[in-house]
C-alpha cells in the first residue's frame, strides 16, 4: 500500500523518476550557489555602489531574512497553489530577481531585489524535496536524495570559486546574471517533464472547498519570529550584541513570537506550519541534526575564504580554488552514500559522518602562519568526506513514518533547520573570532616587553631588513615596529580561528550520540 500511495503522488507521470530528480536539482544548484557566491564579492559590491562594508552586508542579511520568512510556510503555499505551479512560480521570481540584482543601480535597489530573490528562492528547496519524497518509494529515497544532495552541498563549495573568478575577471554583476540561464532551463524542463499528480489536485480542491482559510496569525508569527531571529544572528556581532538596543529589540520580538507561535499552531485546525512534527521523536531528531549540519557546512564555507583572504592574502579566486578539491571529493562520495543508505540504517551513517567531521575540524586546529595551499585543500577534502553521510541519511530519516500529506510541511521544516543552523553557526563563529582575537592580541602584546631579549632581537633584525631596503634608520625602526604589530595581529587572528575549529570539533563530537534517537528500520533492497 505504501508503494501505491507513493506512486499515486509521484511527479514522474510514467517517466523515469531519476529524470525528475535531475530536473529539480538544476534549480537547487542555482539556489544554493547563490547563498555562498555573493559572500566573496561584498567588497566589490560596496566599492561599486559607493557603500560601506557594513551597509553592503545587508545584501546577504535581507536575502536570508526573506528566505527564512517564506521557507516554513512554503509547504502550506504548495498545498494551496499546487505543488508544480508554486514551484515554477518560485523559480520564475528567483530568475527575474537575479536579473534585476545584476542591473541594480544602487545599494537600496539591490537590497529590494535581494528580498524578492529570497522570497522566490525560499520555496524552491522544500517543493523539490517534497517532489522527491513522493516520487521515490522509501527504499529508493536515499539514492535519490544523494543525487539531489550533489546540488545542495556541492554548490556552496564551488560558489566561492565561481563568485571569486567572476568578480576578479568580469564584475560582481555576473554573480547574479549567471542564474538567468539556469532559471530559464529549469522552467522549461519542469513544465515539460514534471507532472502534478491527480491526488494532489484533489486535495487542493478539497482544501479550497468552502473558501480559502488562511492562518494569518500563524503566518505573521512565523515570519516575525524567523525574520527577527535572522537579523539578530546576522547583525549581532557588528552591533555589539545586547549592548545595542537595535539587537535587543529584534531578539525580544523573535522570542515572544516563538512563544506565541507554538500554542497557536497547535490549536489551529489548519496551521500554516505543522509544529507538531517537531515534537515527534523521528522528525524532531532529524531537525536537530540537520541544524548541526547546516551550522558546520555554512560556517566553514564562509570562514575558510575569509581566513585565507585576510590572513594569507589569497585572492577571491585562489581561496575559492582551495575549496574546489573538497567539492570534487563530495561529488565522488555522494553516490556511495546513497548506496550505503539503501543497506545501512541512517542513524549509523549519521554517527559515522559526524565522527569524521569532528576529526576533520580538529585537524584544522593544526593551522600555522606558514601553511600552504595544500593544507587548506586537504582540510576541505577531509571535512567533505563526512558531509555526504550526514545530509542524505538525515533527509531520508526525516520522512520515515510520515503520512503522504505531511511531506510538504516536512520538507519546509527540514530546510528551515538547515538555514537556521547555518545562520547560528556563522554568527557564533564570527563572534568567537572577533572576541578571541582581541584576547589573544592582548596576551601576545604582553609577551613583547621592551626588556625581552627575544623581542629586541626580532626588532633589530627587522630594522636591519628595512635599512637594507634603503630606509633611513629612524624610518626603518618605525617600519619594523609596524611590521611586528601586524605580525601580532595576524597571529592573534589565527589563534581565534583555531579556537572556532576546536569548539566546532568538540560540539560535533558531543552530538554523535543524538543519532541513536532515530528509529529508522533497516531498509530492504528491492
Amino acid at each position: 500500500m505504501a508503494g501505491e500511495r507513493s506512486e499515486s503522488r509521484s511527479a514522474a507521470g510514467g517517466r523515469n523518476p531519476w529524470l525528475i530528480a535531475v530536473v529539480v536539482s538544476i534549480a537547487t544548484f542555482m539556489l544554493v550557489l547563490d547563498t555562498s557566491i555573493a559572500n566573496v564579492a561584498l567588497r566589490n559590491i560596496a566599492g561599486s555602489l559607493a557603500a560601506g562594508m557594513d551597509e553592503s552586508t545587508w545584501v546577504i542579511t535581507t536575502y536570508l531574512v526573506a528566505n527564512s520568512v517564506i521557507i516554513p510556510v512554503s509547504g502550506w503555499l504548495a498545498s494551496v497553489i499546487g505543488r508544480k505551479r508554486y514551484y515554477m512560480l518560485c523559480v520564475a521570481i528567483f530568475t527575474i530577481a537575479s536579473l534585476l540584482c545584476g542591473l541594480a543601480p544602487n545599494l537600496e535597489m539591490l537590497i529590494v531585489f535581494r528580498i524578492l530573490q529570497g522570497l522566490g528562492g525560499g520555496g524552491m528547496a522544500p517543493s523539490e524535496q517534497s517532489i522527491l519524497a513522493d516520487t521515490f518509494p522509501p527504499e529508493k529515497r536515499s539514492p535519490a536524495f544523494a543525487l539531489y544532495g550533489i546540488a545542495v552541498i556541492v554548490a556552496p563549495t564551488v560558489g566561492p570559486t565561481i563568485g571569486g573568478w567572476l568578480t576578479d575577471h568580469f564584475s560582481w554583476h555576473w554573480i547574479f546574471f549567471i542564474n538567468v540561464p539556469f532559471g530559464i532551463m529549469s522552467l522549461a524542463l519542469v513544465q515539460w517533464l514534471v507532472d502534478e499528480p491527480d491526488v494532489l489536485e484533489r486535495e487542493r480542491q478539497e482544501r479550497l472547498k468552502g473558501g480559502l482559510r488562511i492562518d494569518w496569525v500563524g503566518f505573521i508569527l512565523v515570519a516575525t519570529a524567523l525574520g527577527c531571529l535572522e537579523i539578530f544572528l546576522d547583525e549581532g556581532q557588528r552591533n555589539d550584541w545586547f549592548a545595542s538596543g537595535f539587537i535587543v529589540t529584534f531578539a525580544a520580538i523573535s522570542a515572544v513570537s516563538f512563544l506565541l507561535l507554538i500554542p497557536w499552531e497547535f490549536s489551529h485546525r489548519d496551521p500554516i506550519v505543522d509544529v507538531r512534527l517537531l515534537f515527534s521523536r523521528q522528525f524532531g531528531t532529524s531537525f536537530l541534526v540537520m541544524m548541526a549540519v547546516g551550522a558546520v557546512l555554512f560556517s566553514t564555507t564562509q570562514l575558510m575564504p575569509q581566513l585565507q583572504q585576510t590572513a594569507f592574502n589569497y585572492t577571491a579566486t585562489l581561496s575559492g580554488l582551495s575549496m574546489m578539491p573538497g567539492g570534487i571529493a563530495m561529488l565522488m562520495l555522494m553516490p556511495i552514500s546513497g548506496f550505503a543508505g539503501a543497506i545501512v540504517q541512517p542513524k549509523y551513517l549519521i554517527m559515522a559522518g559526524m565522527s569524521v567531521v569532528a576529526v576533520a575540524l580538529w585537524h584544522m586546529t593544526s593551522l600555522t602562519p606558514d601553511v600552504s595551499f595544500g593544507f587548506f585543500a586537504f582540510a576541505r577534502i577531509f571535512l567533505m568526506i563526512g558531509l555526504p553521510f550526514l545530509f542524505i541519511p538525515i533527509s531520508t530519516a526525516a520522512y520515515v513514518g510520515l503520512a503522504p500529506q505531511q511531506t510538504n510541511q516536512a520538507s519546509a521544516l527540514i530546510n528551515v533547520a538547515r538555514n537556521i543552523g547555518g545562520s547560528i553557526g556563522v554568527s557564533l563563529s564570527n563572534t568567537v573570532i572577533a572576541q578571541n582575537a582581541q584576547i589573544h592580541q592582548a596576551n601576545l602584546v604582553g609577551h613583547t616587553a621592551q626588556s625581552s631579549p627575544a623581542y629586541q632581537q626580532v626588532l633589530r633584525q627587522a630594522t636591519e631588513h628595512f635599512v637594507a631596503q634603503g630606509s633611513p634608520m629612524i624610518d626603518a625602526k618605525q617600519q619594523a615596529l609596524g611590521w611586528i604589530g601586524q605580525l601580532i595581529a595576524r597571529q592573534a587572528s589565527l589563534l581565534a580561528y583555531i579556537d572556532v575549529f576546536r569548539y566546532c570539533a568538540v560540539a560535533t563530537a558531543l552530538l554523535v550520540p543524538l543519532a541513536l534517537l532515530l528509529r529508522s528500520p533497516r531498509p530492504e533492497k528491492r
